[in-house]
């Protein structure tokens, strides 16, 4: 046993589980690459300032949550609390922005760290994939995008979510709001920290989970009854969209998101089997973000939906994916020159595209066999000295457990056609 330990409110991926995660990755990522939508990377980490501007000084995730530290030469660099902030710098700096082809659409996949207390279904590494849309002001985006995440849930067998939807407001009506707002909070009996905090942000204490904070907000306006007639029409037109394409989704007129830089459309996709933690996703519309971070007027939208809760949320419904295995054939040599031949032709069965093992360490038959089959393979090769001396290999159809011999030279031909 090592001396070391994964860091507290971290976890190790590990085989054959980790191919589930993998396999949640890919079903969310699927329909963004049919959809427009490009693969972006960034850092994993990013200059201070950059979620300061970007997410809000007010929000938990840069008062409490981030890792920050100074390099050699003096730089403030935080390990990537979260990746919307990151993908909108990225884009700035290539100017994409700029080659005319208005919205910018990318996805990501990776990781986030956040100091928080730990539980299930929060850690302090997590991973997430999300997509963007960048630069264009229009109800049809958000709508793509909401409907897109519901179809790699729905893709995974998932039912038991649902989609809660909001507006935000604008800079037209949001500040008509927020003075509402800050109003009715400073006649409540709330403790400084979040006093101070409905000073910078008032909707911040809005999402606020504690239910002695939850129970005097009870009365509390709602942002609905203070949009413009612009931001009405835009959220009515969402929700046509979305209800058009046969998503069902939840009113919710005090969702809120946990960063500064949502405007309008927010969501958030939740499932009731996760107990406290039930987000699994969620996202909305940042029209301000790249100002707030030296770029100019970039209207934009995305999501970004957990990894490890989605996880969860398929163990809660019950759901197995079907995860083909990553071995089709586990050749098992017995002695020296069995090997040399086997694993010959292990390596052609690769570069033709057949995924192939090998049984290595000098293992005897029965427990070479035994690896086969937790290997998950459909065909095991058996090759020892009698077989040698007669020019075949056995070929065991682990299903079946049919065995039949068959030419050393036929192999390759011959696992071909059996497996497509």
């Amino acid at each position: 046993m090592s001396t070391f330990k994964a860091p507290k409110g971290t976890y190790d991926l590990l085989p054959p589980e980790s191919a589930k995660f993998l396999a949640v990755r890919e079903a969310i990522a699927a329909p963004l690459r049919n959809s427009g939508y490009g693969y972006i990377e960034t850092p994993g980490f990013e200059n201070v300032e950059l979620f300061a501007r970007g997410v809000g000084e007010s929000t938990d995730i840069v008062t409490k949550e981030m890792y920050v530290f100074e390099t050699k030469g003096g730089d403030r660099l935080a390990l990537r609390p979260e990746t919307t902030a990151p993908v909108l710098r990225a884009v700035l700096e290539a100017n994409l922005h700029k080659a005319g082809n208005l919205p910018v659409k990318v996805w990501y996949s990776g990781s986030q760290y956040r100091y928080e207390r730990p539980q299930k279904g929060r850690y302090r590494h997590f991973s997430q994939v999300g997509a963007e849309a960048i630069g264009a002001e229009d109800p049809a985006l958000d709508a793509e995008l909401i409907i897109l995440a519901d179809q790699s849930y729905r893709a995974l067998g998932l039912r038991n979510f649902r989609i809660l939807l909001n507006s935000l407001g604008d800079q037209e009506c949001r500040p008509v709001y927020r003075a509402a707002l800050q109003d009715f909070l400073r006649g409540l009996d709330l403790d400084e920290d979040t006093l101070r905090r409905a000073e910078i942000n008032p909707l911040r204490v809005l999402d606020d989970k504690r239910p002695e904070v939850q129970q005097q907000l009870t009365d509390a306006p709602l942002l609905r009854d203070y949009l413009c007639d612009a931001c009405k029409a835009y959220h009515e037109e969402v929700r046509d969209l979305i209800t058009a394409a046969g998503v069902v989704f939840e009113d919710d007129p005090k969702l809120v998101r946990g960063l500064d830089y949502y405007t309008r459309t927010t969501f958030e996709f939740v499932h009731d089997g996760l107990g406290s933690q039930s987000a699994v996703g969620g996202g909305g519309r940042y029209d301000g973000l790249s100002e707030m971070i030296g770029g100019p007027s970039l209207p934009s939208v995305g999501w970004a939906l957990g990894v490890d809760r989605t996880v969860l949320a398929l163990e809660a419904e019950g759901i197995e994916l079907d995860i083909p295995s990553a071995t089709s054939v586990y050749a098992v040599p017995l002695g020296e020159e069995a090997r040399r031949i086997l694993f010959a032709k292990v390596t052609e069965l690769r570069k033709n595209g057949v995924a192939a093992d090998f049984s290595y360490g000098g293992k005897g038959l029965k427990a070479a066999m035994k690896a086969a089959n937790r290997s998950g393979a459909r065909y095991a090769l058996v090759l020892g000295e009698r077989d040698l001396a007669d020019g075949v290999v056995q070929l065991k159809d682990m299903e079946s457990g049919e065995q039949t011999a068959i030419g050393v030279n036929e192999i390759v031909a011959e696992l071909e056609s059996r497996l497509g």
